[in-house]
């Protein structure tokens, strides 16, 4: 066992075999070498990269969770804001701040 923390259950029931390390906890499996992580990329639904400041507009309505409304297909943001996290993008859409995946926006040439 080492003091090694699995990436995905964060438990420290690692096993350190010759080229990966593995979690007794949950079973998964990751190689021994450091993957070193470059800038973080986020793409829109086709693909495009997006940046600080750019604008999108939603591919499909979406219904926003504890409201009963919804951003219509085609509702352009103001500026975006790249955030970490599960929900990649942070916004204002119809006047209200939200947080979106980037798998449904696509990227606005202004």
């Amino acid at each position: 066992m080492s003091e090694k923390a699995c990436p995905m259950c964060e438990m420290t029931d690692v096993v350190g075999h010759a080229e990966h390390y593995e979690c007794m906890t949950c079973g998964h499996e990751w190689p021994k070498e450091e993957v070193v992580e470059g800038p973080r990329v986020v793409k829109d639904a086709y693909g495009n990269v997006l940046a600080d400041g750019d604008t999108v507009a939603m591919i499909k309505d979406l219904k926003l969770q504890g409201s009963s409304q919804v951003l219509k297909t085609g509702t352009k943001s103001k500026p975006i804001r790249l955030v970490e996290g599960d929900h990649e993008i942070s916004c204002r859409m119809d006047g209200i701040a939200i947080g979106l995946k980037a798998c449904f926006v696509k990227k606005v040439s202004v």
